[in-house]
């Protein structure tokens, strides 16, 4: 049977639906099936476009430059599938690990690195989060600010290989954003500075990201964290519930979602959320056969050559053979 597989294209403009926020895929950058699919997830990677909305999605669609983009009033556009690689972090290090974009998941929110966000902007950006989390494992402190992976090359006017070539994203190392965002703990220090593959050369920035200065106190409120250690940090299993205990006991105001809300889009995502093979589509065995009823259920998934495609868009006339039926056992 030759390939007949449902048009994706409309999906691309329509929104999908994480942890109660809607998710545009209207800026979804055309570069995205030219990326590789990320071999492993370690880090979240905050950043601040430095500049209007407006500029800012055309910027990072145009180029690929990150995998959510979220705007001031709150709305988030998904750039990059979330399983591939997106060049958000350029030159970048963190705990020995270079080309951070290999290993992690970009977020650009629109904004200056030195300016307060709305409310309404940082409760998207929390949620966005937590549901990464969930989903990768990834604890508090691998949440990390583009200024504390970046790194500049040596030139005429600096001499050094060092962290923080900008100041990108800086205000989300601060204890009061991190507060708002319900992220309880952040890296003590810059692992490759004490071990001296990197220098320190914008003090004031390595004040912000490790010592105590927080510009943005009035606006959010003091907020006390927990400082870890980034080499012995590790990542976590996924989580059912992502409340917990805060720093001094009272519990954690983030979402309590319902494990992997986000849709899978990976056979690994799919087998982490528990949906096993219940069939596989030949000319004789459709997947009326195979599932009856639940053949364009929003739980069930077909996957061909690694396409992972939910039933409830498959066209019933454009089905494939070899193509296997996903479903949760129960």
């Amino acid at each position: 049977m030759r390939r007949i597989l449902v048009s994706i294209a409309f999906i691309l403009l329509t929104a999908s639906v994480l942890a109660g926020v809607s998710v545009s895929k209207r800026y979804r950058s055309e570069r995205n099936k030219e990326r590789e699919v990320r071999k492993s997830t370690e880090f979240i990677v905050l950043h601040t476009t430095e500049a209007a909305e407006k500029s800012s999605l055309r910027h990072v669609s145009e180029r690929g430059l990150c995998h959510y983009c979220v705007t001031a009033s709150g709305d988030i556009y998904q750039i990059i599938d979330r399983h591939r690689v997106a060049f958000h972090a350029g030159d970048s290090m963190w705990n020995k690990k270079e080309e951070i974009d290999n290993y992690s998941i970009g977020i650009e929110c629109v904004g200056y690195h030195d300016k307060v966000m709305p409310r309404k902007q940082l409760n998207a950006i929390r949620d966005l989060v937590a549901e990464l989390q969930s989903i990768y494992g990834i604890p508090d402190d691998k949440v990390l600010t583009h200024s504390q992976v970046a790194f500049g090359e040596k030139n005429k006017w600096q001499k050094h290989r060092h962290r923080g070539r900008k100041r990108c994203g800086m205000l989300f190392a601060m204890p009061s954003v991190r507060g708002v965002l319900k992220l309880e703990s952040r890296a003590a220090y810059d692992p490759d500075v004490k071990a001296k593959r990197l220098v320190v050369v914008d003090k004031y920035l390595n004040s912000v990201l490790y010592g105590s200065v927080d510009t943005m106190v009035k606006t959010y409120g003091k907020s006390t964290i927990k400082k870890v250690d980034p080499i012995k940090s590790k990542l976590q299993k996924p989580v059912a519930n992502i409340q917990k205990k805060g720093i001094n006991g009272e519990v954690n105001s983030r979402p309590a979602t319902v494990k992997f809300k986000i849709i899978p889009q990976t056979i690994t995502e799919l087998n982490a959320q528990g949906f096993k093979v219940v069939g596989t589509v030949t000319k004789k065995n459709l997947p009326l056969n195979i599932v009856g009823k639940h053949w364009n259920d929003k739980d069930t998934y077909y996957v061909i050559r690694g396409r992972v495609m939910p039933g409830n868009i498959i066209d019933p006339k454009r089905f494939e053979e070899g193509m296997t039926i996903w479903r949760k056992s129960k």
